[in-house]
């Protein structure tokens, strides 16, 4: 089998970089406590989905793919899971969890997964004629073996593998944007005017997710079969950079829960009007939440969620949500951040416990990031931990000597 001798050049050399750079975050968002976060999964399968594309096409653009013609369109049934993984990162980030029946989301990669057997268990020689059919349509075919499957069992339908990766991405880049959108308009913003932080960064990455089916769009038409899927893997290499750089820039939007934007004030009315939550039911709820406040102290548990507290409670996380709007004026993470503070706040003024250090009480009381923890301390005491401690040791120690005197 002939082997076409190895292209490389400038182009190569970038796509090379993103492939290293994609194998890199992606094993970097699975791993260690990043990898505690479903958002996180899902953005580390979904870049390690975008590797193997990107590693195909470097391979077939170097020619080193005739090495290997074993690994001849290997990568995909990936293109149907690129879509969904990004579009299960953002309502994962919006909302800590999954949305039901997200395995749905999944069926298009498992059936291009086994509609790919046709022609992924074919001889060599065919993969190898596909290879060229693709990438060098000037090169004479090898004589192929009689096959013992037909290399697509479906017709032509493998014909239009770039029509639906196309289709895929943009409608779930565009499902993505909707759900952004709703968000914001349940918080009172509209998806222009949101505020700056966290929920910002998540719309970004959303019209970064859009920005790349309708790439594909303008690229493809311009070149036969995968002439120019070289451009397609150079922006990818770029979006991967700046994917390190935003995880570098901003950690906490990736180590962190997302708090949620503030509400507006008529908000809870409008929102639980026709709620049938009674007063009755709401002081006993309240007086079982400071029950469990007391006994267990469930805000100091890194993983809690409305949903999570709720279940502990015995109420739907409806019911509690508004219950905090409307008897305690906070919103979930309010009412979390205000706990977590008041807990820190006893750790930096108790004798005991004076002397941890800043990161070891932000992960006593519950935060896995130093920075949300700095972020939440302040905006409740108008001073960062280290003040606070400071100013306590300076009140501490001028009271004792007051008293010595």
């Amino acid at each position: 089998m002939q082997q076409l001798p190895l292209h490389l050049d400038f182009f190569a050399l970038i796509m090379l970089l993103g492939v290293a750079q994609g194998l890199f975050l992606g094993v970097f968002f699975l791993s260690g406590a990043r990898g505690q976060q479903v958002a996180n999964r899902c953005l580390g399968w979904f870049l390690l989905a975008l590797t193997a594309v990107s590693t195909e096409i470097l391979l077939n653009y170097t020619n080193y793919i005739t090495r290997l013609p074993a690994l001849v369109d290997f990568s995909e049934p990936l293109n149907f899971v690129l879509g969904p993984l990004f579009f299960l990162f953002t309502t994962a980030k919006l909302h800590n969890q999954l949305p039901r029946r997200w395995g749905w989301h999944l069926l298009p990669l498992v059936f291009w997964a086994l509609y790919s057997i046709s022609w992924q268990f074919q001889p060599v020689e065919v993969k190898y004629n596909n290879f060229l059919s693709a990438n060098h349509p000037d090169q004479r075919p090898l004589p192929e073996p009689t096959h013992w499957l037909p290399e697509d069992i479906l017709g032509d339908l493998r014909h239009y593998i770039n029509e639906l990766t196309l289709l895929s991405l943009l409608a779930y880049a565009v499902l993505g944007i909707y759900v952004l959108t709703k968000t914001y308009r349940r918080q009172g913003y509209s998806f222009w005017q949101v505020p700056p932080g966290q929920y910002r960064q998540l719309r970004n990455l959303g019209l970064l997710s859009l920005t790349f089916p309708l790439l594909i769009a303008v690229v493809k038409p311009q070149f036969d079969e995968d002439l120019g899927d070289y451009i397609l893997v150079c922006y990818i290499t770029a979006m991967l950079y700046l994917a390190n750089f935003l995880t570098m820039r901003y950690p906490a939007f990736f180590t962190t829960n997302l708090p949620p934007a503030p509400v507006m004030a008529d908000e809870p009315k409008k929102k639980y009007e026709k709620s049938t939550l009674t007063t009755d039911v709401e002081t006993a709820v309240l007086t079982r939440l400071d029950q469990l406040l007391m006994t267990e102290k469930p805000h100091l548990d890194s993983t809690l969620s409305l949903p999570k507290l709720a279940a502990q409670l015995r109420v739907s996380p409806h019911h509690l949500s508004q219950l905090l709007n409307d008897r305690l004026g906070q919103t979930f993470f309010d009412w979390l951040a205000t706990h977590r503070v008041a807990e820190a706040r006893r750790l930096l003024t108790d004798e005991a416990t004076a002397h941890l250090k800043i990161d070891d009480i932000a992960e006593r009381v519950g935060y896995n990031a130093t920075s949300a923890f700095h972020t939440a301390f302040k905006r409740i005491t108008n001073q960062t931990p280290a003040q606070f401690r400071d100013a306590n040791r300076t009140a501490t120690g001028s009271s004792r000597s007051a008293r010595s005197s």
